[in-house]
């Protein structure tokens, strides 16, 4: 089965529209999620951040700003200057796998955890970094076929959501924990291909497979995060 089924053009007018919102909804859910702690701090009096948790904040709010600046480049017909920002979107997704990773093992190290073990809840940063960089890395691919590279960029997105999720102050948010995190991210994806599929008549493969693994990785890390193994490991990343 192709991975780009044929969309009928009249179509893609709906499909730029639509992936607009999606960019936009994205972008809401990640200052709902870092307003106390990051974007208005000082509002909250949250603690201070150190300079590399202010890099990673500075990076992801980046990725999210120039999702919707290309989506809506590609809505004004600019595709030029869309393929010419794609170059920057590849090195700041490089930068957000470097600077992701190196916050992670470093919030590990200072034994920062929502709730598990450090080490045990390592594996859930680095395996939403490790899915963001295959998903943009195969996004990157397929550049030149625009129905597969657009939905690939939008799942890499949306998977990243989680940590924005687990910060929305909302009791059933709060008490839920880590499946009530990544149920609502996948919920928001979930929304994300009904829509597309309800307004193109057509399940995209694309987004069938992408979510599969957006999911299988989650179930992967929960019974990963627990084993000797990666607790070995773990420990001697952060040492």
């Amino acid at each position: 089965m192709s991975l780009d089924p044929a969309i009928p053009s009249p179509r893609r007018a709906v499909d730029r529209s639509f992936f607009t919102w999606v960019a936009l909804a994205a972008i809401i859910v990640v200052f709902a999620g870092f307003a106390r702690t990051y974007y208005l701090k000082s509002v909250f009096g949250t603690p201070n951040l150190s300079g590399l948790v202010h890099l990673h904040g500075l990076v992801m709010t980046l990725w999210f700003a120039l999702f919707f600046v290309q989506v809506r480049l590609v809505a004004a017909h600019r595709v030029d200057l869309h393929r010419k920002l794609g170059v920057f979107g590849a090195f700041l997704a490089a930068a957000m796998l470097g600077v992701g990773t190196v916050t992670a093992i470093t919030a590990a190290r200072n034994g920062h955890s929502p709730g598990p073990p450090p080490l045990v809840f390592l594996a859930i940063p680095l395996g939403d970094i490790l899915v963001f960089s295959t998903l943009v890395s195969l996004g990157i691919g397929y550049r030149h076929r625009p129905m597969i590279h657009k939905r690939l960029i939008v799942l890499a997105s949306l998977a990243i959501l989680t940590p924005a999720i687990a910060r929305i102050r909302l009791d059933v948010i709060q008490h839920g924990g880590l499946p009530v995190f990544f149920g609502l991210a996948d919920f928001c994806i979930l929304v994300c291909i009904g829509i597309d599929t309800v307004k193109n008549r057509r399940f995209h493969p694309a987004f069938g497979w992408g979510f599969l693994f957006v999911v299988g990785s989650q179930v992967f890390r929960f019974w990963l995060a627990g084993t000797p193994q990666w607790l070995r490991f773990a420990g001697w990343l952060t040492s």
